[in-house]
């Protein structure tokens, strides 16, 4: 039987690394997983007993609404203003998503069809890859440098020289999996560039709240005429330590959202409403716990940077996302990511995600989770150290 749109998909190389872990725990090894970027941090507390209420009571048991509770999309209104200075009104601009990768893969298909172009940073997220190919469209990849110049200047370039003219540029910052960060300055440029150009703008803001030594991510709708030009995702998942919850939003250009909202209504009935109605306390009750929650990640990636640095494997530590994204030593580059990262599974007992996964951009390089504490993270670094030094 043939399988026309997933044929073309390459094989995940994670399942590598995930069954080599199953292997090694079947045998009563204690992996420490720093690969999947499964957050570990309990859920706020009023988040658990306000869906446990709202679950009891059995009008909440019907469908819900696709574009989410009107209640909902007011909360992420005022979080934004809060946040970002960004007036959204919850009627037009804001649309609730099952999550960010349901959301930006049903925006795609609102966007792109067969024979468009879109741009993509390299390396990426695989969804941001592979949910434009779904819709048909052609991926032109900009690689991603550390500087933020360079890097529009390709975005510009790449824009110019692709046929036809991509109708979509997709941005994700603070980025995954390279950590990569912008500021508002970079966002403004953008912003400018799609007016001129009549291209759509989609920023996947997944680490909002996850900037570390000062540094505040920036919203795209931050920009003059952001909203002209651009939608951006947030999401409740690394925020609000509520990955399971499915709970997202798309806000921005109201006719992008419009649309949005035609598509899911054929599509879907809304997240669960008890979900929908514990993430609304959540943002108006418990505003400070993104900070709460960034304070710990930023603690985490001191201890595995300085932890590194101190077997020799120096990182530059990145300033934001709940990742530290790292090049292979030179001893063992010629590996390759996938034979690395499965020998550190196999040697040491820590699992990490070899960077080719994230496309051939991140060959070289691996990727670490900052999902276990500072006492775990640290035995991983010594079980690493004794690894390479036995290896070495």
């Amino acid at each position: 039987m043939e399988f026309r749109r997933i044929n073309g998909l390459p094989p995940y190389v994670f399942t590598i690394i995930d069954s080599l872990k199953v292997e090694a725990r079947r045998a009563g090894e204690d992996v420490i997983d720093l690969g999947f970027g499964n957050p570990d941090l309990a859920s706020p507390a009023v988040a658990v007993e306000k869906l446990i209420e709202a679950a009891r009571n059995p009008r909440n048991h019907r469908y819900s609404a696709s574009r989410g509770i009107p209640k909902l999309r007011e909360a992420l209104a005022d979080l934004y203003k809060r946040r970002f200075d960004v007036d959204l009104d919850p009627d037009t601009e804001v649309i609730n998503t099952i999550g960010a990768k349901e959301g930006f893969s049903h925006l795609m298909w609102v966007l792109l069809q067969s024979g468009d172009s879109v741009l993509v940073p390299a390396p990426s997220y695989p969804i941001h890859l592979f949910a434009p190919l779904f819709a048909g469209a052609n991926v032109r990849e900009m690689p991603l440098t550390t500087s933020q110049d360079d890097f529009f200047d390709t975005l510009t370039d790449r824009f110019e020289y692709s046929w036809p003219r991509p109708r979509v540029i997709v941005l994700s910052f603070p980025h995954n999996p390279t950590t990569t960060c912008v500021d508002l300055e970079f966002m403004q440029r953008v912003v400018d560039f799609a007016r001129e150009r009549d291209v759509i703008v989609v920023h996947d803001f997944a680490y909002a709240d996850l900037g570390f030594d000062g540094y505040l991510p920036p919203s795209i709708l931050q920009a003059d005429g952001g909203k002209e030009v651009a939608v951006e995702l947030y999401s409740m998942t690394k925020s609000f330590s509520m990955a399971g919850w499915r709970v997202a939003f798309m806000a921005g250009n109201p006719e992008v959202i419009g649309a949005l909202a035609k598509l899911k209504s054929y599509l879907d009935y809304g997240t669960f409403q008890p979900v929908q109605i514990a993430a609304t306390v959540t943002m108006n009750e418990a505003p400070e716990y993104p900070s709460q929650a960034r304070a710990i990640y930023e603690s985490r990636r001191n201890t595995l940077c300085d932890g590194l640095a101190r077997i020799g494997w120096d990182i530059e530590p990145p300033k934001g996302t709940m990742f530290v994204w790292a090049p292979i030593p030179d001893e063992y580059h010629e590996m390759g990511s996938v034979e690395f990262a499965s020998m550190l599974v196999k040697e040491a007992n820590v699992a990490l995600s070899p960077g080719v996964g994230f496309g051939p951009g991140g060959e070289g390089y691996v990727r670490f989770a900052l999902i276990e504490n500072e006492q775990r993270t640290q035995q991983a670094v010594r079980n690493m150290r004794s690894a390479l030094t036995r290896l070495g």
